[in-house]
């Protein structure tokens, strides 16, 4: 038994020597050691031993954490984006690994802390990137700035940042409101080509997404996030570059229920003048007039919402097709008045030829009868006024070329 206790304090008391022996560095000393002699303003060796000078360019692998999608604005062609920004690259300089030891333990990771000015505190060198479609930018402050530059002992640093980006958008409207945009977002490096950067996407997950992203936008909804690459050469030489693809599918319910089933009943309206009595006129032309203005106001506010194009949009066909068929039938109970008028000078023509017969009662038949078919003899015979006949015609042709239109519109437009 006390054989067994004397054994138990010696182990402890061997293994409380070895923790006395065994120091660790604390980070303050790391950063201090690693940052001695430190030049920020060059850039670090590459990794590719086939250049020996300079090792070839810095591989920066980018990861990018989405957080929210907001403001795209159609008549700026612009949209909101707030979002993680990562960059990781090897600085053989700042590895640390080589103060460990037997005797030395030193931590997995530093991390370099940052102030409010960054680019004046700037203590290790970091790459120069910048978002081409990018209109304004700010980096979030409070409570403290929400930077990372996390310095592991083989010299990989990990640079993360919370961003939030007003990013142009050009979009192409033919098909608004029934359209899809991809709103980019483009980084590169503004001052270094490809010899000495070049900028990667993390193998997994390039691209991560906030939880419910995908439904937080108003207007839009966010398909897909494509990554690719959009290196360029300009005159001061080659320059990498990723891209990210927004594809984002405007919701079409909003427009459903504020413009195309309100167009569509102005439209049915305008046809209740074809089964209004031709001697109505103040009805038939308050009812043509009113739909025709409440048509234009709709187009009007629609409009306003868009920049001025020079192409033709998916919502112009629409409402230039409902504009034309409310004209027309405004247009009809014109030439249904002027049909009537007509119609009373053959009927007082008529009249007086019968007062001019001749004293037998009879009147030469005319040698010129035109031959029409029994469907035509009928709908005259049933409708002898010139006046009935269109209103009663346009009550089928202005439903069926109506139906028409919409086969056909929404075949092209959705399809």
């Amino acid at each position: 038994m006390i054989s067994s206790r004397i054994i138990g304090f010696l182990i402890l008391f061997l293994v409380s020597i070895d923790l006395v022996l065994t120091k660790k560095m604390k980070e303050q000393e790391v950063i201090q050691r690693v940052l001695k002699d430190y030049d920020w303003r060059v850039r670090p060796r590459g990794l590719n031993s086939s250049w020996p000078d300079t090792g070839g360019p810095v591989l920066v692998t980018v990861n990018i954490y989405l957080r929210s999608i907001s403001k795209i604005d159609d008549v700026n062609m612009e949209y909101s984006a707030q979002f993680t920004f990562r960059e990781e690259w090897i600085d053989k300089r700042l590895a640390y690994e080589k103060y460990e030891g037997a005797d030395n333990e030193v931590p997995p990771f530093v991390v370099l802390a940052t102030s409010e000015n960054a680019d004046q505190s700037q203590q290790i060198w970091m790459p120069d990137t910048f978002f081409q479609n990018e209109k304004e930018a700010r980096r979030h402050l409070i409570d403290k700035p929400n930077v990372l530059i996390r310095i592991h002992k083989n010299g990989q640093i990990l640079y993360s940042v919370r961003l939030s980006l007003v990013l142009s958008c050009p979009m192409s409207l033919e098909f608004y409101p029934l359209d899809r945009q991809n709103c980019l977002i483009d980084l590169a490096s503004y001052a270094y080509t490809t010899q000495d950067i070049k900028y990667e996407w993390k193998p997994e997950k390039p691209i991560q997404q906030k939880d419910g992203l995908r439904q937080s936008l108003p207007s839009f909804e966010l398909q897909d996030v494509l990554t690719d690459y959009c290196t360029s050469n300009t005159n001061t030489g080659e320059y990498s570059c990723l891209r990210t693809n927004l594809v984002l599918r405007r919701e079409f319910s909003y427009y459903l229920l504020q413009l195309y089933i309100p167009s569509f009943m102005l439209v049915i309206v305008s046809w209740v003048s074809f089964w209004l009595d031709k001697d109505s006129v103040p009805a038939r032309v308050t009812l043509g007039v009113t739909t025709l203005l409440t048509m234009t106001t709709q187009s009007s506010g629609i409009n306003a919402k868009l920049p001025p194009v020079s192409y033709t949009k998916a919502i112009d066909v629409w409402i230039g097709v409902c504009l034309a068929f409310i004209f027309g039938a405004l247009l009809e109970f014109a030439l249904v008045n002027y049909a009537a008028r007509k119609d009373m000078t053959q009927v007082s023509q008529r009249i007086r030829q019968m007062k001019q017969l001749p004293p037998d009662g009879y009147r030469p038949l005319s040698a010129s009868q035109g031959r029409s078919s029994f469907c035509c003899k009928i709908f005259v015979r049933r409708y002898k006024e010139r006046s009935k006949r269109i209103d009663v015609v346009s009550r089928l042709v202005f439903p069926i070329g109506y139906a028409c239109f919409n086969v056909l519109y929404w075949a092209v437009y959705l399809l």
